[in-house]
């Protein structure tokens, strides 16, 4: 794609990205308590339909990497667009608990269509050798959903209320819709008129491989690490004795850090093989979580540690982005990214209630972080086992 083209895509994502991981995903806990006060569903239930569509998302996420390769990211992103602001304006109308999970259903199959797996595949098989600035790009865009979404959320949500917040969101998510539908109008090359598939795909299938199954099971134990660590933080930090404002601010440090990794991936890039930056990455993740762990403080000190975990995080985020591509190139990269993605997205699912129960059953939070720094120490030992027998053929 030339660089103009390749630019107006990239945009493109840019928006629609923040935009979509701002409505589907950021603003759920937001609205969380005021939803549950007033309709009185269990907690439980509510966080549960949620936690449920990112298992749908993994699951639909095969089909929609596959579609991408055959047929590119146009249609199906922008159907997915539709389909999220349909579900968004269903939760917004529910009339009870049913209706409330069947909305995040379909929510789950908007975000499998919609969020990083498929622009991840456009911007891979578009971008060439400028894929991973374009990646950058967007990942650094989507990172700041959470600074817009979650004020603009809480601002709405005291004179509105939750379904009209929702209500309000939907409209927003609205403009996702076209903006797919015209940015990603490039030509698409189909499954036949693409270069000879490299090494290692003409031979039994990738995703049977050994280094695809090690790749596969290093970055779900990172990610269950990296999200049980996100969100069970600031609940660490109170047990230590912070106020939430203090905790939210180490919480939001971590935020910047993360910003910082993703600039700071192309360097890695140029000045490492592919081995090396995994290990050094998923290293980082373990060393970080494991000082959170066992830091209590002072405040500045715990600021510099949240600070570093988020760097490794924004890393983490670009290693699993160009992961296929860096073992066996861009051909058939929707479908295997898809095959990579399902497991993880049950990973990101299940890990904030992982650390929960770690913290409950070991007698705190800090003991359920050393847990989750194990987790992450396996996945570094995996790291040298995903790598391909024979390297991508230029």
């Amino acid at each position: 794609m030339p660089t103009p083209a390749l630019r107006r895509v990239t945009a493109v994502l840019c928006a629609t990205e923040i935009v979509s991981w701002g409505v589907l995903y950021y603003a759920f806990p937001v609205v969380l308590a005021d939803l549950v006060a007033d309709t009185g569903w269990p907690m439980g239930a509510v966080v549960a339909a949620f936690s449920l569509s990112q298992v749908v998302a993994g699951v639909t996420g095969v089909g929609v990497g596959r579609w991408i390769d055959a047929h590119g990211p146009r249609g199906v992103m922008t159907a997915g667009s539709g389909l999220a602001v349909v579900a968004v304006a269903g939760m917004a109308a529910t009339q009870n608990l049913a209706w409330f999970v069947a909305a995040w259903l379909m929510v789950g199959v908007a975000c499998a269509a919609t969020l990083y797996a498929p622009a991840f595949a456009a911007l891979t098989h578009w971008g060439g050798a400028d894929r991973v600035k374009a990646l950058t790009a967007v990942t650094l865009v989507a990172g700041l959903a959470s600074t817009v979404f979650a004020p603009l959320t809480a601002v709405l949500l005291g004179p509105l209320g939750w379904r009209d917040t929702y209500g309000v969101l939907a409209a927003i998510l609205l403009i996702t819709v076209p903006m797919h539908w015209w940015g990603l109008r490039h030509p698409w090359p189909g499954p036949h008129h693409r270069a000879e598939p490299t090494a290692g795909l003409d031979g039994p299938p990738v995703w049977r491989s050994g280094a695809f199954l090690a790749l596969t099971a290093a970055i779900c134990l990172a990610a269950a690490a990296i999200y049980a660590g996100v969100i069970n933080l600031v609940p660490m930090l109170l047990e230590r004795g912070l106020s939430t404002e203090s905790a939210a601010v180490v919480l939001g440090v971590g935020g910047v850090g993360q910003v910082c990794g993703r600039l700071g991936y192309r360097r890695l890039e140029a000045a490492t093989s592919v081995r090396t930056r995994t290990t050094l990455v998923v290293a980082a993740v373990a060393a970080t979580t494991l000082l959170l762990a066992v830091v209590p403080g002072p405040y500045a000190l715990l600021a510099v540690v949240s600070f570093l975990a988020g760097t490794a995080r924004g890393a983490c985020t670009l290693i699993q982005a160009t992961a296929v591509t860096d073992r066996w190139g861009v051909h058939r990269y929707g479908t295997l990214n898809g095959l990579l993605s399902a497991p993880l997205m049950f990973a990101v699912a299940l890990s904030p209630w992982l650390g929960t129960v770690l913290a409950e059953n070991l007698g705190g939070y800090p003991a359920a972080f050393g847990v989750l720094a194990g987790l992450a120490v396996a996945a570094t030992l995996l790291t040298p086992l995903t790598m391909p027998r024979r390297p991508v053929l230029p």
